[in-house]
C-alpha cells in the first residue's frame, strides 16, 4: 500500500480530513491523496503557497518570522500547516518547504527540508536532510509527511482508545 492509501484509509478510519499547503513539493502531496479512489471523502483541499507573500497572505505566516527565519524554517512550516487546516476547515494540516535545488536557497543546502503536521492533538514540525535531484527530494518529502501522518493517527487512535 502507498503512503497515500494508508493516508487515505486512516483518515476515513478515523472519520478525519486533511488539507494541505505546499511549497516545494507543489501540489504532490494533494495530488498524491487524491490519486486514491475514494479521497475526496477525506481531503479538503490544498494550497501551493510558492511565494512567501502568499505564505504570509492565504495562510497566515506571520510575515515577521519570514523576514527573520527565511521560509525554509520549522516555525514556517508550521504556521502554513495551522493555517491551512482552519482555512479549509480540516482535521489535519499538512506543510511543506524546503530546498529542491538543485542550488540553495536562503543560505540553506538543497535538500533542507522542514515538514509539519496540524491536528485535533497539537502541532508537530520535523527537519530533514535529503539528497538527491530536485525530483527525489520532493518525492521523498510526500513519502516522509505522508508516512509520518500515518504514524501520528495510529497514536492518537491508540491513545484514545487507552
Amino acid at each position: 500500500m502507498t503512503p497515500a492509501a494508508a493516508v487515505v484509509d486512516a483518515l476515513r478510519s478515523a472519520h478525519a480530513t486533511v488539507a494541505t499547503a505546499e511549497s516545494l513539493t507543489g501540489g504532490l502531496v494533494c495530488a498524491s491523496l487524491v490519486s486514491v479512489s475514494g479521497a475526496s471523502d477525506v481531503v479538503r483541499g490544498g494550497v501551493v503557497a510558492y511565494a512567501a507573500d502568499v505564505k504570509t497572505a492565504v495562510l497566515g505566516v506571520d510575515a515577521e518570522v519570514v523576514a527573520v527565519q527565511g521560509t525554509v524554517a520549522a516555525d514556517v512550516a508550521l504556521a502554513m500547516a495551522v493555517g491551512v487546516r482552519e482555512r479549509l476547515g480540516a482535521t489535519y494540516g499538512l506543510a511543506t518547504t524546503g530546498v529542491a535545488g538543485p542550488g540553495p536557497s536562503e543560505g540553506k543546502p538543497a535538500g533542507t527540508v522542514h515538514i509539519a503536521i496540524a491536528g485535533p492533538h497539537g502541532s508537530w514540525s520535523r527537519r530533514l536532510d535529503l539528497t538527491g535531484d530536485r525530483d527525489m527530494i520532493r518525492s521523498q518529502t510526500v513519502d516522509e509527511l505522508l508516512s509520518w501522518l500515518v504514524a501520528r493517527l495510529g497514536e492518537e487512535s491508540r491513545s484514545d482508545r487507552g
